[in-house]
Parts: structure tokens; sequence; C-alpha cells
């Protein structure tokens, strides 16, 4: 259970607080519950929203949102700011691109790219709720932790050191594949609106690994914030569409 605890400290906030200092092992293994840790994040949405009841839409969606950012301590936000700021400002180059990552500071493409999202979120919520939809928010984040473990799998991790290496060089990779598609079946049960997402999240993946190839080789911890984050964005706004 190491291997749980690990996931659920790093991708969200909640109080965890682990007996000692894990392996490279257990790190790598805690991939396998990443998909677990976006399905609990969607229930508490979920939960949340049904608390609300008829609370005026847009201060649910206001209030869902904060939320959201909040339970994962906008870790994945960070990852897209760093992003941006790198992608516009590396002019292509590899070695300038990964720099200016690492620069804890955010220029103003990182601010306009983070608005612009919270923003087609935040709409994208109104419209949910509106629609009476609001348990597909339980999909979003489930399926968009899917994603990171597919990405370690099948992109090489090129920042040498710290958590992206041992999530990347210790993936239980016999395991994962039955895991991921497991969590893909049982999303079928929200019926064609999963179809939908999981079409939307795997162009999204597809499209941004094909970029992270193209200028770094493969990816870092930042460019996997940035995919969870654009492919939870790109979910939201076709199924509220």
């Amino acid at each position: 259970m190491t291997s749980w605890w690990i996931a659920l400290q790093f991708l969200t906030r909640l109080p965890v607080t682990l007996a000692g200092m894990p392996t490279p092992e257990q790190v790598g293994r805690s991939l396998l519950f990443y998909p677990l840790v976006g399905l609990l994040i969607g229930l508490l949405l979920f939960a949340v929203q049904c608390l609300l009841g008829d609370s005026a839409v847009l201060l649910q969606a206001a209030l869902l949102l904060a939320l959201w950012v909040g339970i994962s301590g906008g870790l994945h936000l960070d990852g897209l700011a760093d992003s941006a700021d790198a992608w516009v400002g590396g002019f292509g180059d590899k070695q300038r691109t990964l720099d200016i990552m690492k620069d804890p500071r955010s220029g103003p493409i990182a601010v306009v790219v983070l608005v612009l999202l919270l923003l087609l979120k935040f709409a994208a919520l109104v419209a949910l709720l509106e629609n009476g939809s609001g348990l597909l928010v339980v999909l979003v984040p489930w399926l968009a932790r899917c994603l990171l473990p597919l990405l370690f799998m099948t992109t090489p991790y090129v920042r040498a050191g710290g958590l992206g290496q041992a999530l990347a060089e210790h993936l239980p990779r016999r395991q994962l594949p039955w895991v991921l598609a497991i969590n893909a079946w049982a999303m079928l049960l929200f019926g064609w609106s999963a179809l939908l997402a999981l079409l939307v999240a795997g162009g999204v993946f597809i499209w941004l690994r094909s970029l992270m190839r193209k200028r770094l080789d493969g990816t870092t911890g930042d460019t996997a914030g940035a995919l969870l984050e654009i492919a939870e964005c790109a979910m939201l706004v076709a199924l509220a569409c």
C-alpha cells in the first residue's frame, strides 16, 4: 500500500504522511494508482457539487474549480506555466527550453495561458452544471490521470534526477497496460460521453507527445503536468458542447 500513499501524497494536498523514505521501486509502482487518485478527485468534486444543492450555477462552478485547483496544490498548473514559457522562449532549442522550465519565475505567456485555461474550465463547468451533467466531472480527472502513466511508459524522460526519473525507470511495465485497460473499460459506464472523452484525451495525448518528442526528444515533469491540464480542459469543453 506504500505506493498508493505515494501517489496520493504526490498528486493531491490531502494530509498523507509516509512512514519513511520510499524506494525508487515503490515510487515507480505508484504510477499504478494514478488513475485511482484521479477517480477519488472526481468523486470528491461530485460530492461537493451534490452538497451545494440548488446554489447558483456560477457559484457552484467557481467553488468546484477552486477545489479542483486546491486539491492538487496547483501542481500541474505550475507545469503548464513552465512549459508555456519554455516553449515560446526556447525558440526551438532543446537545452534552452529545458533551462527555462527550471526557472521558478513565470513570464507573461505563462500567465496568459493559465488565465485562458481556467476560464475555459470554468465556462465548461457552468455548461455541464446547467445541463444537469455534473456527474461527468468524475470522468475528467480520472481519465486525465491515466495519461501520466501512459506518457511515462511510452516516452523517454529527459531530465536526470528527481521523482520523474524514478517513475520512468521503475514503472511496472507488465502491470501498467492492464491497469489502464481496466480503467478505460470502467469509464465506459458513462456511455457515449466516455467514448467522447477517450477520443479527445487520446487526440491531445498524441498531439502533445509529438511536440515533446520533436522539441525535447522526450518528456519532463513539467510537460507531463501540461499534458494533464490541457487534456482536462479539452475533455471538459468537449463534454460541455
